[in-house]
């Protein structure tokens, strides 16, 4: 069935009515019928006429996206002050949809958007909180740990999970020559004072803040049931933070952030005690005893002496990969000591 020019003509401007207005008229070959579009009228969803601005926390709730979104990323807080920000903007909002628009969809939405921003804003909140840290430990976190940029929740983990913090009184023995085993604990000096002698030479002392047994760690993580090659014993009422080795090793291969600064701290001690050997700080009476006995220093090999320390020369790199490449603790790098500097002179 074939349609007329006129029928075709009906229903193609019907279709476009919120579109075009047309007029009756004719078209010019069509029979004259039909009709014919004569003007162009404006699409209803134009604006003819601007509508009045918004109420203010309109603006305001505008505003407070927009400082959200500019916040510098340089600044530590700038994700929490961007939560903040968002969940500010989702309030007033909801107070402008509801009290000046009564529209329901703007306001269920942004109860939305609020209740996202607002569990963010609790997580990161979270995470920033005050971790407590043991009086006894604050020391060793401030001199040791934090100047790496280990965080206090990390130094936590550390120490709150499988270490024990131990008490020796003056005179007892910490690790007995040729008797102890060195694969059980590594330790760090908390309070007071320790002595480092062989065969009944003295050697160096152990302060605070300093590995006690660090030297036996480094040179026996290879080669496992071997003896103490010294005898430290504590000069004064000590406290030490006691890890057990064997499950310190595990946390540190799951953390190779840690298991790097644990390598550092270790090999810096190490080259420490290297030098406290000629240390001009060592007690006169000290001092004077090994002027006395020079065959001590000129015979004996540190190597011999704590257990074949091993060579620490890969400190440095270590240190560069915690700061990357950037900030240190210290503004001098560590010159470590090969195999060749652990003879005494």
């Amino acid at each position: 069935m074939s349609s007329s020019p006129e029928m075709t003509s009906s229903l193609f401007y019907t279709t476009l009515a919120p579109l075009r207005s047309a007029v009756p008229g004719s078209v010019p070959g069509a029979g004259g019928g039909g009709l014919v579009m004569t003007t162009m009228e404006p699409n209803i969803t134009s604006c003819e006429e601007w509508e009045e601005a918004h109420h203010l926390l309109f603006h305001l709730g505008n505003l407070s996206l927009l400082l959200g979104l500019v916040i510098p990323t340089t600044l530590t807080l700038h994700m929490i002050l961007l939560r903040l920000m968002l969940m500010t903007g989702s309030c007033l909002f909801i107070t402008w949809a509801t009290l000046y628009r009564c529209n329901l969809d703007v306001m269920v939405w942004n109860v939305v958007f609020l209740l996202v921003n607002f569990m963010h804003f609790f997580y990161l909140v979270y995470k920033r909180r005050p971790i407590k840290i043991d009086r006894e430990l604050k020391s060793v976190y401030k001199r040791m740990f934090e100047p790496l940029h280990v965080r206090e929740a990390l130094f936590q983990r550390l120490t709150g999970q499988f270490c024990t913090i131990q008490s020796l009184k003056k005179g007892q023995v910490y690790a007995a020559e040729d008797k102890t085993s060195v694969d059980e604990r590594l330790s760090i000096l908390l309070k007071g004072k320790m002595k480092v002698s062989y065969r009944g030479h003295f050697l160096h002392n152990i302060y605070t803040n300093a590995f006690i047994d660090s030297p036996e760690f480094r040179s026996t993580q290879m080669n496992r049931g071997e003896k103490f090659q010294v005898t430290i014993m504590a000069e004064e009422n000590c406290k030490f933070l006691c890890w057990s080795r064997e499950r310190l090793t595990y946390f540190l291969e799951s953390d190779s952030f840690l298991n790097e600064v644990f390598r550092y701290l270790i090999g810096k001690d190490i080259t420490n005690k290297l030098y406290s050997l000629n240390d001009p700080t060592l007690s006169d009476k000290a001092a004077k005893k090994m002027e006395r006995q020079p065959s001590l220093c000129s015979q004996v090999s540190m190597m011999q002496m704590r257990n074949s320390m091993g060579s620490t020369s890969d400190t440095d790199d270590i240190l560069n990969q915690i700061h990357r490449g950037g900030s240190s603790g210290s503004s001098h790098p560590v010159n470590q000591p090969t195999l060749s500097d652990h003879t005494l002179p």
